[in-house]
């Protein structure tokens, strides 16, 4: 007898269950700061820069829904941009203020005149970003990333600043922390860039735990293996800590109108925010969604048995230890070196110091980085070397095996 399905995440689904959590963050700051925050955002015009991805999404939607007096949303992905606009409109409906969508890539010439024509912003954040440490298995992702995560970001606030934009913001993670991966490190050469330019603008950041179910997340994974019928995969033995869609935006708007120049902002380690296990966060979702977890040996056992046991209610389901790179052990949200207020918030602490910045390194990189880019050749390791130059604390993992060679 084949089982009821369910709902799916964000569609029924009690996201804060699956994550091993009742409460959700930042109630209390919201409780107190929430009344400032409406009265800033109806005053403001906002461009938001990727913001049809999980989190810039949900920012549109926190920002919408107080109804602000320009809202521009640039990015890259046509079809996810229009889904925002779609998803507005059928559950928010419309504003008084200016709400316009535009698939634009935010290094183009197109993007730069796009904000010449409708700037000035008062807030402008960023959420433009490659955040997949699968990314950094060839030179060429690698690249890409480097340009997106780093040299648009710095783009960026070269507009904000023309502009005299009230706030730049753009989101980090919290795989910049010490960092080892490319591309926890490639976010932290990011906060650099960021602080770098602090001495022109008022700049703030975040950074936060994986975004359950976010847009290509292991989780957002499942709920399409679900729909086409095909097994589950999830490491044993990985540790995260998750917030929800709504959370990360709440923690960004926060940094956004509440930070300091120079600030981090980061959820606070209590009862309410710990870490889960990807394999118990999968068996939580396939037990709401109706299904019987049914453990497999190996990928091929998983692939082989699922007409089988799909129709009986069992879903196939294969859990392994984890030995890709860039994989950490652990997650952190800031570093022995920084200065931490826990008084301010509630639920969020705030890294008060400046990240630094070597500026002979940030113009070594900037240069090797537009120099291979001119040549059209470089290597990983040159990249990897170039990244160890740049970053007193980075601990790269290499085992030269790849998520893209996993189920």
């Amino acid at each position: 007898m084949h089982m009821s399905r369910g709902p799916k995440p964000g569609g029924g689904l009690d996201i804060l269950s699956l994550i091993g959590r009742k409460e959700p963050l930042f109630a209390a700051d919201l409780a107190r700061c929430g009344s400032e925050l409406e009265q800033k955002v109806r005053e403001g015009r906002f461009l938001v820069v990727g913001g049809a991805g999980s989190i810039g999404s949900a920012v549109v939607r926190e920002i919408f829904r107080r109804s602000p007096r320009v809202l521009h949303v640039v990015d890259i992905s046509e079809n996810n941009l229009a889904e925002v606009v779609r998803d507005i409109r059928s559950s928010l409906g419309y504003i008084k203020g200016d709400f316009k969508a535009f698939a634009l890539d935010c290094g183009s010439p197109e993007f730069d005149a796009m904000v010449q024509a409708n700037g000035p912003y008062d807030y402008v954040m960023n959420f433009s970003a490659l955040k997949h440490v699968r990314s950094e298995k060839d030179p060429f992702t690698l690249m890409r990333m480097i340009r997106v995560n780093v040299l648009n970001t710095d783009r960026i606030v070269e507009h904000a600043i023309r502009m005299g934009a009230k706030k730049h913001f753009c989101v980090s993670t919290d795989k910049a922390t010490n960092p080892v991966s490319m591309m926890g490190a490639s976010k932290r050469i990011m906060e650099m860039f960021l602080m770098r330019r602090s001495r022109q603008m008022p700049v703030s950041t975040a950074r936060f735990a994986n975004v359950a179910f976010s847009d290509g997340s292991l989780p957002h994974s499942w709920t399409l293996r679900i729909r086409k019928g095909q097994p589950l995969a999830a490491p044993d033995d990985v540790r995260r800590y998750f917030v929800t869609d709504t959370e990360g935006a709440i923690l960004c708007l926060l940094s956004t109108f509440f930070g300091n120049n120079c600030d981090i902002f980061f959820p606070k380690l209590n009862e309410k925010l710990h870490l889960e296990k990807f394999s118990t966060i999968c068996r939580r979702f396939l037990n709401a969604m109706g299904y019987e977890v049914h453990e497999c040996a190996s990928e091929d056992e998983a692939r082989a048995k699922a007409p089988e046991l799909i129709p009986q209610g069992k879903w196939p389901c294969y859990f392994f230890s984890s030995d890709t790179t860039g994989e950490k052990d652990f997650e952190e949200f800031y570093t022995d070196q920084e200065q931490v207020n826990w008084q301010r918030f509630a639920d969020v602490g705030v890294v008060t110091n400046d990240v630094g910045w070597d500026e002979p390194a940030l113009a070594r990189f900037q240069d090797t980085i537009n120099g291979m880019l001119q040549t059209g050749q470089w290597s990983k390791a040159q990249l990897l070397d170039l990244f160890n130059q740049t970053l007193s604390r980075f601990s790269h993992k290499e085992t030269f095996k790849y998520l893209d060679d996993r189920m």
